[in-house]
């Protein structure tokens, strides 16, 4: 049986977004990762991006006509029902992360919306390993997976203007860590000094899809 069908749309006239059908999970994203190994081996493609259940495509030579759009989407899809998970042996890094005080302002309403204790939200944060799916938002930032399902908080009604490089915080059903100062829409539980970005590196980024954390209790302040 065919899998179902993905979604292609347009980002100017120099890249295209391809968005794979399903909900996001480890086994789609390792195809995702599949997927943007074989597009990168195309001779039109500059870069293929993979971001969070979708791939992002560059063009050195964009599709000039309706049909070659159709060509390209339809070897898309393609690739995608042919794809199977690629698992990618990253590092394990572990961060040292103080919950809640000054650095983590809205554990409380974190706390409010799961009902459960500071002692638990920390304990169901910092017991798993989480793989990262993808790199972006800004530099260095990492998309994770694996959040335990219990300490899911929608994402906050008014957007922060600026939160620290460090910031570790929770949106809808995933966290992850902020690599700069900017604004956020998570909600900010903790903070570590790890740094996740340096232009003077290379890689620039700390972490690479594939990698994966472990958030170490450094301490707790209420």
């Amino acid at each position: 049986m065919r899998a179902a069908a993905a979604s292609v749309s347009l980002l100017g006239t120099t890249a295209l977004l391809f968005e794979a059908p399903g909900e996001l999970a480890l086994p789609s994203q390792q195809r995702i990762w599949a997927l943007a190994h074989e597009a990168q081996g195309w001779p039109e493609v500059r870069e293929a991006v993979p971001g969070m259940n979708n791939l992002m495509l560059t063009f050195e030579r964009p599709p000039r006509s309706a049909a070659a759009l159709d060509a390209l989407e339809a070897r898309l899809q393609a690739a995608w029902d042919a794809a199977s998970p690629l698992p990618l042996e990253g590092r394990l890094v572990e961060l040292p992360v103080v919950y809640g005080g000054e650095g983590g302002p809205h554990m409380a309403d974190v706390v409010a919306h799961t009902g459960l204790s500071v002692e638990e939200v920390v304990e169901l944060h910092s017991m798993r390993v989480y793989p990262v799916y993808a790199l972006g938002s800004h530099p260095g930032y990492c998309y994770l997976g694996g959040m335990d399902p219990r300490i899911a908080t929608p994402r906050r009604k008014v957007p922060v203007l600026s939160i620290p490089g460090g910031a570790v915080s929770i949106g809808g059903a995933q966290t992850g860590v902020s690599a700069s100062a900017g604004p956020s829409g998570w909600n900010t539980i903790g903070s570590t000094a790890m740094s996740f970005f340096d232009p003077s590196q290379d890689p620039p980024a700390m972490l690479q899809p594939g990698d994966m954390i472990r958030f170490r209790v450094e301490g707790v302040v209420k």
